[in-house]
Parts: C-alpha cells; sequence; structure tokens
C-alpha cells in the first residue's frame, strides 16, 4: 500500500534529531512516541540512531501508513504501532523516554491532561518527555503566524489551538514531572522537555 506524506515532519526532521542527540546521547534508549501520524519521524530518527528501541502509536486509522513504512524500511528498532487514545493508556510496560511531535494543539486540552497523565504512567523515573510543536511562552505567541494559526484551528474545531507553556508545566507538576528543557525550532516551534522525579 501507500503511505502517507507529510511536508511538515520532512522539513522538521534535521532540527529535531539535533536536539534528540543531545538529549539522548549514544546509549540505548526505549521510547514511545505518542501519535506516529505517517510513521516519517519514527522511521527517520531510528535510521539515525540505531541505538534507539522505539515504539510508534496512533489512532487505529493511522495504522495501516505506519506500518507500510515501518516495513519497507525494513529497521529492526522500530516496532508496529500500538493503538492509544490519550484518554487511555493501554501499556504495561515502560520507557525510558517519551516523544510526541504536533499533536497537543489538536486534542482538546482535556485530551492534552489525559496524555500527560499517561506518559507520567509510563515514564521510567530519570526519564524524558519531549514534545515538539507550537506551544505559547508564558501567556504570549511567538510569532504572529503562530496567533493566525491558532485562529485558523479555533475556527475550524473548537477544541482545538496553541497551548501555552505555562499550562503544560502545570499539567506536568501535577503529574512528577518538571521542565528540563527549551529549545527553539525553525519556523516558529519548540521543543519542551520534562523529566520525571
Amino acid at each position: 500500500m501507500t503511505t502517507g506524506w507529510s511536508e511538515a515532519s520532512d522539513r522538521n526532521k534535521e532540527p529535531i534529531l539535533a536536539i534528540l542527540r543531545q538529549l539522548l546521547g549514544d546509549k540505548p534508549h526505549t521510547v514511545l512516541e505518542i501519535g506516529s501520524g505517517t510513521g516519517q519521524h519514527a522511521v527517520y530518527f531510528t535510521e539515525q540512531m540505531p541505538q534507539l528501541d522505539w515504539q510508534t502509536s496512533d489512532l487505529i486509522e493511522h495504522h495501516d501508513g505506519i506500518t507500510a513504512r515501518i516495513r519497507a524500511s525494513r529497521l529492526r528498532n522500530v516496532r508496529l504501532p500500538l493503538e492509544i487514545d490519550v484518554k487511555n493508556f493501554p501499556i504495561d510496560r515502560s520507557y525510558d523516554d517519551v516523544y510526541t511531535a504536533n499533536t497537543s494543539h489538536i486534542m482538546s486540552f482535556d485530551e492534552v491532561g489525559g496524555m500527560y497523565a499517561g506518559v507520567a504512567d509510563v515514564l521510567e523515573p530519570g526519564g524524558s518527555f519531549v514534545l515538539y510543536g507550537p506551544v505559547n511562552r508564558a501567556g504570549e505567541f511567538t510569532s504572529e503566524s503562530n496567533r493566525q494559526f491558532d485562529n485558523d484551528l479555533r475556527a475550524r474545531a473548537g477544541h482545538m489551538g496553541l497551548r501555552d507553556d505555562t499550562d503544560l508545566d502545570r499539567l506536568a507538576s501535577g503529574c512528577g514531572m518538571r521542565r528540563t528543557g527549551d529549545y527553539d525550532l525553525p519556523s516558529n516551534n519548540r521543543i519542551l522537555v520534562w523529566q520525571r522525579s
């Protein structure tokens, strides 16, 4: 079957990889990805960082495309997707780190809260939750284009919209995680990192 393709995922893979290399180093890590989408990040990052054991996940409707991309890659360190709804984490194992890209602004805020609670449940003590995407800083948009993007999202569906880092810090703190990293990336995106106590 043909797999989906995301231009944004292709554009942002190199800057994200650079940060992941800083965060994860060259030691083996088990990583859970929430919202693998087309599977492009999973395949690219595991090609570039073969020490990672990467578990993809998404809603069931995205599984065929993710599975096709993983099988075509022939990589042995990226796993076929789990079905995860952020309101219910049916996972009976833990991970060294959790990664998600461009998810928090398309979920409802309650779903974002569910994601943080689920991450805290599966994250090993000392592990990192790495979130990539457009995130406001201390109540302010970081660019005019992000303000317009937020308007577009909210016009499309009332539950969507850019999240604020202070709100995300509050969710993380309530789940026993504290912010340990904040990186500005191209196209007015950021990587925020929280570590489980």
